[in-house]
């Protein structure tokens, strides 16, 4: 469907929950989720004068995934562990610190580090969603702690939490993570004031034999599991929501995005058979109760890990001459999709990575799970080799850590742009007919990866394969308007102003302020370390500041040491506040790596070698880097001497 010149944007997304336009208090700023400030103090005028006006470190240097809060002067953000810094938002000095005092061990069962990515904010509380489950009620003037619930459903699934609660009127919601290694999803609804559950929604069906949830999703549940086969609820089915949650005051909606499947491979997982509801899919619920309205799934019968828990930004706008109230998601899959949130309806859906037919793809290049989407349907036309049936090996792409992973884009409405943090990675698939679960292990059911070559040209190679740009994505002519290019993946959230700037860390440690209309370099600042979460502003009497908390953290920068830039983390996260004439000399850390002097190995066996590094791919790599080089956040191997230890 060609929307160009059709798609017009009527006014700022009028969700009935917008902030005041000099604050920042929720994830998304307001409950759009657009991330847009009207503010334009900070403009493509006056950006070449911006400064750091006061930096504040925080304790623990590992997994910073936040995106700040600014509620009447404060600032609020966490760190990892799940710790809470409030601070004067006009020059950081220490109002409180809250430390739900996480148990260390449940690091564990975090397939991507220790992170939390932020807070939400009602009257006068704060809540803090902890890794091991507990989402907490603080009071925003003293840290003190007002309620706390476990919101985990018990039993030994391997759940934890890393995304930010959001608010929905009286309720604040809160997903989990786990179905990479092995879990199954759900949301739930609790009382701002009191901490009691209100609802709770299951995204995918359990074992027919345990009957009913006795939950809001009761009522879909049997059609859900119509969708699948096999004996799914093992391994939980996956389906975890463990980031975007968007709440519509104006339709009493919230949309959930929806993860991947455990196992991710549909051959184990379901038989290889059914489109696997709600399985990488938006979801609306009635925000009241919990109970379905409608969904849309981006990837029907998951088998790649395709997410589908990625930023979900609500607009309304006029489509082909009638007023619609839109939702927009570019998910892992590599496409961007326009929907109509009141029915679901796809509207448009262009490619934000290259896709094409195997026909058209070069002998030995990745394939695309996909070549488009049937705007009638709204399914996928996909490629069946991508499947890779019975015990053949294929290399697809995009997939796992893109084309757009967690870190959240933006929308402005003046441009009709969305901004999109986009890495386009390939990786193999083949089944595994010998699959077993491994507790703390990987749910894939695909054969290990093995390890990565020792031949420095073909690593070479791998790295330059991972191709990473910020896309303004023109969200009416369904294509990229200008896209800015980056030497590595794992770039941090964006950030759209009024005044006409796009703002984003880069994995190279640069902050970077961008001409939003032209994708022209305004301005850099060397942080030494991403802002993962992305960048926030607000203004506090008549001077308006830009607040970025840095730290690199998340799967990128544990398992993809060998598509990113060498260097030390930083020994601390910290939070940066700039503002127009900020003089603030930023004392930078030494942050190059230690040289690598690898112990002598114990055995030049190939098939032990080989034997090695499937073990390590299966347990390891994820956290210490594949084929054992380190992202630094966590200690690079090849140094240790336990390594070649028997």
């Amino acid at each position: 469907m060609k929307l160009r010149n059709a798609f017009i944007i009527a006014a700022l997304a009028l969700t009935g929950a917008s902030a005041p336009d000099e604050h920042w208090t929720s994830y998304g700023r307001d409950a759009s989720e657009q991330r847009f400030s009207p503010l334009d103090q900070i403009n493509v005028d006056t950006v070449a004068q911006l400064g750091l006006a006061w930096r504040f470190d925080m304790r623990d240097g590992r997994g910073v995934e936040a995106t700040p809060l600014e509620v009447d002067g404060v600032l609020y953000v966490t760190s990892a562990w799940s710790v809470v810094y409030a601070l004067d938002a006009t020059n950081g000095k220490p109002l409180w610190e809250f430390d739900p005092a996480v148990d260390r061990a449940v690091g564990a069962r975090a397939c991507c580090d220790a992170v939390n990515r932020g807070l939400a904010y009602r009257d006068g509380r704060i809540f803090v969603a902890a890794l091991d489950g507990r989402l907490i009620a603080v009071d925003a003037k003293t840290g003190t702690q007002i309620w706390a619930t476990q919101t985990l459903d018990g039993g030994n699934w391997p759940y934890v939490i890393t995304g930010a609660p959001r608010v929905a009127g009286k309720l604040v919601l809160i997903g989990n993570s786990g179905a990479d290694l092995g879990a199954r999803g759900y949301v739930t609804a609790y009382d701002t004031d009191t901490g009691k559950l209100a609802w709770r929604f299951f995204t995918v069906p359990g074992n027919p034999a345990n009957g009913p949830d006795h939950a809001a999703s009761d009522l879909i549940m049997a059609k859900v599991a119509e969708t699948w086969a096999g004996e799914w609820w093992k391994q939980g089915g996956g389906g975890t929501v463990w980031d975007s949650i968007t709440y519509d005051a104006a339709l009493g909606q919230v949309y959930i995005g929806v993860g991947n499947g455990s196992p991710w491979n549909r051959q184990v997982r379901s038989a290889d058979k059914g489109d696997n509801w709600f399985l990488a899919s938006i979801v609306a619920l009635d925000a009241r109760t919990g109970e379905y309205r409608w969904h849309y799934q981006a990837t029907p019968g998951d088998t790649w890990d395709a997410t589908a828990t990625q930023s979900i930004i609500l607009a309304d706008a006029t489509v082909a001459g009638k007023p619609r109230k839109v939702l927009m998601q570019a998910p892992k899959n590599g496409f961007f999709y326009v929907i109509d949130r009141r029915t679901g309806k796809l509207l448009s859906a262009g490619n934000i990575v290259p896709m094409a037919r195997t026909a058209d793809t070069p002998k030995g290049a990745p394939i695309s799970w996909a070549y488009g989407i049937d705007i009638k349907t709204g399914r996928p036309l996909e490629n069946p080799e991508a499947r890779y049936p019975g015990n053949t090996r294929v290399m697809v792409h995009p997939t796992g850590m893109g084309a757009h992973s967690w870190q959240p884009m933006a929308y402005s409405p003046k441009t009709n742009f969305a901004f999109i943090p986009a890495q386009d990675y390939a990786a193999t698939f083949q089944a595994d007919p010998q699959y077993q679960p491994i507790p703390n292990a990987r749910a894939s059911g695909l054969m290990p990866g093995g390890g990565i070559p020792q031949d420095n040209a073909l690593r070479s190679a791998i790295a330059k394969s991972v191709h990473a740009k910020l896309i303004a994505w023109d969200v009416a002519a369904q294509k990229a308007a200008w896209t800015l290019d980056y030497a590595f993946a794992g770039n941090g959230g964006v950030l759209a102003t009024n005044g006409n700037l796009v703002f984003q860390s880069g994995a190279d440690g640069i902050f970077r302020a961008i001409n939003a209309v032209t994708g022209k370099l305004m301005w850099t600042f060397d942080a030494q370390a991403t802002a993962m979460g992305g960048p926030i502003t607000y203004r506090i009497g008549g001077t308006q500041y830009i607040a970025i908390a840095i730290g690199n953290g998340g799967a990128h920068w544990l398992a993809g040491g060998l598509s990113s830039p060498q260097r030390k983390a930083l020994p601390t996260g910290r939070v940066l506040v700039f503002k127009l004439g900020g003089s603030l000399v930023y004392d930078r850390t030494d942050t190059a790596p230690d040289p690598v002097n690898p112990p002598e190995p114990v055995t030049s066996d190939k098939a032990v070698l080989g034997r090695g590094a499937e073990k390590y791919g299966v347990f390891c790599a994820a956290c210490h880097g594949f084929g054992g080089i380190s992202g630094q956040v966590l200690p690079d191997l090849r140094r240790s001497p336990v390594a070649g230890d028997a």
